[in-house]
């Protein structure tokens, strides 16, 4: 039995509706724990940012790319160091399917509140660098971690090589 067409172009537009009031609600809730998201949504700010200080005081960042055709937001560590420099925190990243869409100088999107800030991300190699993420790190997770999922490391803790970090760059919009 087949189904007639005139009943097919009949219910895709409520097909499509319900599909672009689920692709709003999943964006508006996720990234959830450890569920990923789709589009990161809030108040762009514009102007660069040249200072991320600020982010030490929000306990997670949700960071949004493109995997393909479509946008992945997660939620994961972000940390600005003593001058400002803001760097995301990856544990075993070779296994997490956002990172492996990350190039070098990523376009993203950052959202940290109700804001979000379009960024550009590179993977940080510099072993001088990577300590100084490391440490920003330990740092902000004495006040915000805790929990199965981030742990508040001790103050001496040392960086393991499953660890990777992502230095952040504003990029201005007009």
């Amino acid at each position: 039995m087949s189904i007639p067409r005139t009943l097919i172009f009949a219910y895709l537009p409520l097909a499509v509706g319900i599909s672009a009031i689920s692709l709003f609600v999943w964006s508006s809730v996720c990234p959830c724990e450890r569920s990923p998201g789709f589009l990161l949504l809030g108040e762009t700010v514009t102007e660069p940012i040249e200072d991320w200080s600020f982010a030490n005081n929000t306990p997670l960042c949700q960071l949004q790319v493109w995997a393909g055709l479509r946008p992945h937001s997660i939620n994961l560590n972000c940390m600005a160091t003593d001058e400002g420099e803001l760097f995301l925190s990856c544990s075993v990243c070779a296994s997490k399917y956002w990172a492996q869409h990350v190039g070098e100088s990523e376009s993203g999107v950052l959202k940290l509140g109700d804001r979000v800030y379009p960024v550009s991300l590179n993977r940080e190699g510099i072993s001088e660098r990577l300590d100084k993420a490391w440490r920003a790190r330990v740092l902000k997770l004495q006040t915000h971690g805790g929990g199965p999922y981030n742990p508040v490391p001790a103050l001496d803790a040392e960086r393991p090589d499953h660890w990777w970090s992502f230095h952040v760059i504003s990029r201005a919009v007009s």
